[in-house]
């Protein structure tokens, strides 16, 4: 966009000035792919059941170059997406085998051997002890797995060298060979254990290390609609990683490394009741070859930049509107998005939907789908329409949502708070290694996030009622981000 453009809206005014950028993607489209971008490849990394039918239903008619990883606990998703492939070369799958009680503990007795090889400056913390009990029994073939579980399996398996470290070593140099414009994609299920438990390492090992943060590595959850009370910790761990303050706030403590893995952003795919929403996922990412992913995506960054940065190069920092909701819908039910999970009320700056066909069909989709979209948002402009020749669906994306615009997310703190403290930690995954239920209240530091499960200073730098999602009294003070340097605890990690 030209300083003419901008300029004439007056920097002065930030009201106007965020406007005029939202008014620049509905009708100047400044996001739409130009001759000088592209062509485009898809990588995606599935995750748990979920994931893993996304990557298979990918591959019922896969893009040019595309390339797929996909992980579970059990392989009986995992075969459906080999059945799926065929001969394509590029497809992989990756069967966590469930250790004996013995071999896991004596994986996690050596953790921090583990961590100090991944950075040399983590601190080697005195009171380090395996997350899990001694005692807690493994669950058997076809039982449930839970995240702190999922999470020490992946781990001891990525850092002893077998078979997933191979696969996902393999996975990101594909990425990085492709000939074409690389977008990756970690898919999984925000109500699925595995793959929540595994997406908050696996997705930095990949980003922040196997890619060196190059290519946009984009998040995509389906989220439930109904409250649980481990949907508390998982969309609080998502929070603090992809939220810049937040996430700050956790690096301030563990490192750069710990930095938000998600580059190119979030899509919260609400699950719907009775249908299978992987199908939808598929081709929203699969469309024009990655294309229409691709201008998503710089439409969410643009909104993202500061009010007073115009440049649409420059790399947008997510705040605690992180959340964009994605929605597909055939050509037929493009007049009703159904239950999305917000709260009523949700209001938005802009909401793009790109309809896929020809004929009268998708004319009508296209006036029946502006509808919609009134009926669950309010926006800032008038709901922008694109049409394409494609295979008869409509996606919707509705961006910048907090996770209180969640309905989902007050019910579930309410289903966790009660819960025994043994059985809040099973629920939790991303930084147990380190010591830190996110979720619970700091043992050291008063009005901070993280306990130490270990009953030392360990802890974030993230107001524990913000995580809570209830007002801040106080806001966060130069002494309490510093103070770990003088406490001894936590790690001065650059990666």
């Amino acid at each position: 966009m030209s300083d003419d453009h901008g300029h004439g809206h007056g920097h002065d005014e930030p009201h106007d000035t965020t406007l005029a950028r939202i008014e620049a993607l509905s009708k100047e489209n400044v996001h739409h792919a130009g001759d000088h971008e592209g062509p485009f490849s898809l990588h995606v990394l599935g995750l748990g059941a979920p994931g893993a039918a996304v990557v298979a239903q990918i591959l019922e008619d896969a893009p040019e170059g595309f390339t797929a990883l996909a992980v579970n606990i059990g392989d009986e998703p995992l075969a459906a997406v080999r059945a799926a492939a065929g001969e394509t070369p590029g497809i992989v799958t990756v069967d966590l085998p469930i250790p004996s009680r013995a071999g896991l503990s004596a994986s996690l007795n050596r953790y921090r051997e583990f961590l100090k090889m991944e950075y040399p400056r983590y601190y080697w913390n005195p009171n380090y002890e395996p997350w899990l009990p001694g005692d807690l029994a493994l669950p058997g073939p076809g039982e449930v797995v839970p995240r702190a579980i999922a999470k020490a399996i992946y781990n001891c398996e990525y850092y002893q060298d077998q078979e997933i470290t191979a696969a996902l070593d393999a996975f990101a140099a594909g990425v990085l060979a492709s000939d074409r414009t690389p977008v990756v994609v970690v898919a999984f299920s925000l109500g699925d254990s595995v793959g929540s438990g595994l997406v908050v390492d696996i997705a930095r090992h990949l980003s922040s290390i196997k890619l060196g943060r190059r290519p946009w590595v984009v998040g995509v959850g389906i989220t439930p609609t109904t409250p649980s009370a481990e949907f508390f910790p998982v969309i609080n761990e998502l929070d603090c990683m992809i939220d810049t303050p937040k996430n700050q706030g956790v690096m301030a403590v563990w490192g750069d490394l710990y930095k938000n893995p998600f580059t190119g952003g979030f899509f919260s795919v609400p699950e719907a009741p009775g249908a299978d929403v992987a199908p939808g996922v598929a081709k929203f990412l699969a469309a024009g070859g990655g294309t229409d992913l691709y201008e998503s995506l710089k439409a969410l960054n643009w909104l993202a930049v500061p009010g007073d940065q115009w440049h649409p190069a420059i790399r947008g920092e997510q705040s605690d509107k992180w959340i964009n909701v994605l929605a597909v819908r055939t050509l037929e039910d493009a007049g009703s998005l159904g239950e999305l999970g917000l709260a009523k009320g949700f209001s938005t700056d802009y909401a793009e939907a790109r309809v896929f066909g020809s004929g009268a069909a998708a004319s009508a989709a296209a006036e029946a789908v502006v509808g919609a979209i009134g009926e669950v948002a309010t926006t800032r402009v008038a709901p922008v329409v694109k049409t394409a020749p494609g295979a008869d669906f409509v996606s919707v994306v509705l961006p910048r949502a907090t996770k209180l615009d969640l309905e989902a997310f007050v019910p579930s703190r309410e289903l966790y708070d009660p819960l025994e403290w043994e059985d809040k930690l099973l629920l939790h995954s991303w930084i147990l290694d380190l010591g830190v239920m996110l979720c619970e209240p700091s043992i050291r530091f008063d009005g901070m996030g993280g306990e130490c499960i270990w009953g030392c200073a360990c802890w974030v730098v993230v107001p524990h009622a913000a995580i809570r999602g209830e007002e801040i009294a106080s806001p966060v003070t130069d002494a309490e981000v510093t103070a770990i340097a003088t406490s001894g605890a936590g790690v001065a990690a650059s990666g």
